[in-house]
């Protein structure tokens, strides 16, 4: 709720122990949603009607859609993979669905989701689904027009009203001033007291969604980094301390990206390292429609060179392949502290601290929010 994806009024989450218990008296509850756990081996299910504004992007897509619908950014590449949409609220329909992916739409208006290990599972799922539609909807919308401006389409109406509609809901971006430690920290306790504070920032300031994003401060001999999985508001005891010569197997629980922030650190000197999902930040850097080009294969391999507003924007895959984000990233970091990558939000860093570093990100996603706005408005 804090996070401004839903109100308690809209959240059903039950939960299996040695019998379903619930956040609301059962008898208020959907009897098909505890059928569900006579069909799948989960723990936990919730189901949710989020709040506004991806209550009437769902509402939206939901009637445009086919039987799923296919975000581009990295988020549903590499999580969801694609979002199914269930017309039907039956425990028949919904464990089908939950059975090949982790959440589904159902109705237009709510998603459901599921957990085998723990209730954060199902949080992440929803979470994840939200992002991802926010991120699809504001995409679509770029597109069509830029279309309709090159004469390939016509307009759509309405795509148009949902648009004028949805637009306004949008909240103020995230430029607001942070209370994180103007110094470097001096010992290691100090160390792990700025990185759960950042983390922490991050969330509040609405800069990483679900527990995607990870951060990393390099002291004395070792990188300090969250772990894979980890939620960034939630990181006391969820940080890693990796020596950088590899004389430790302690970055196998780190954050799947520990490789782009030791190459990031190896190759610039920089100690302080944010990697976030700010919204607009994934959108604009999707927001290019060359001819010639497949789409598809521009998140791991674009050669086109594009910025925005100064920052530049390169393509690169999570992990160590001839695509990873360690060969892409460092380089392009270098000059300015900072880098979008296609469909996968922002890297910036600093050489002292996490506060400038953490700046930056925001200055990026108020830079690609405003000429998001600016694009549309003179497309329209």
């Amino acid at each position: 709720m804090h996070q401004g994806l839903s109100g308690s009024d809209g959240i059903t989450f039950l939960g299996l122990d040695a019998e379903i218990i619930s956040n609301r008296r059962l008898s208020e509850v959907d009897p098909e949603f505890a059928g569900v756990f006579d069909l799948m081996n989960i723990n936990s299910l919730l189901y949710a009607e989020p709040a506004e504004p991806y209550k009437s992007i769902l509402s939206y897509l939901s009637t445009h859609g086919t039987d799923h619908l296919l975000p581009t950014d990295c988020e549903t590449r590499t999580f969801l993979h694609d979002i199914p949409l269930i017309t039907e609220c039956s425990a028949k329909a919904i464990s089908s669905a939950l059975s090949r992916r982790k959440a589904a739409i159902v109705g237009g208006k709510g998603i459901v989701s599921y957990g085998t290990v723990s209730p954060e599972q199902a949080f992440v799922s929803f979470s994840s689904v939200c992002f991802a539609t926010f991120i699809k909807f504001f995409s679509d919308v770029m597109f069509r027009l830029e279309d309709v401006a090159c004469g390939k389409t016509e307009k759509d109406r309405g795509l148009l009203e949902a648009y004028q509609k949805v637009s306004p809901m949008i909240p103020a971006g995230s430029s607001s001033a942070v209370s994180l430690p103007s110094t470097p920290p001096a010992d290691e306790d100090e160390v792990y007291r700025q990185l759960i504070s950042t983390g922490r920032e991050l969330v509040e300031q609405r800069l990483v969604d679900s527990y995607f994003g990870n951060i990393s401060y390099v002291f004395n001999d070792s990188i300090y980094i969250s772990q894979t999985g980890s939620s960034m508001d939630e990181l006391e005891t969820c940080i890693d301390a990796v020596p950088l010569d590899g004389t430790s197997s302690a970055g196998i629980t780190a954050s799947s990206e520990l490789s782009a922030h030791i190459a990031i650190h190896n190759t610039t000197g920089m100690r302080a390292i944010i990697h976030g999902h700010p919204k607009f930040t994934v959108i604009m850097s999707m927001s290019c429609r060359k001819e010639g080009c497949d789409i598809s294969t521009c998140y791991r391999s674009c050669k086109e060179e594009r910025a925005v507003s100064g920052t530049p924007i390169v393509s690169g895959e999570i992990g160590t392949g001839p695509t990873g984000l360690c060969r892409t990233v460092p380089e392009a970091i270098k000059n300015r502290q900072a880098v979008i990558v296609f469909g996968h939000g922002a890297f910036t860093a600093d050489t002292v601290g996490l506060r400038p570093a953490f700046t930056r990100m925001q200055s990026i996603e108020e830079a690609c929010r405003t000429e998001y706005f600016l694009k549309i408005r003179g497309l329209v």
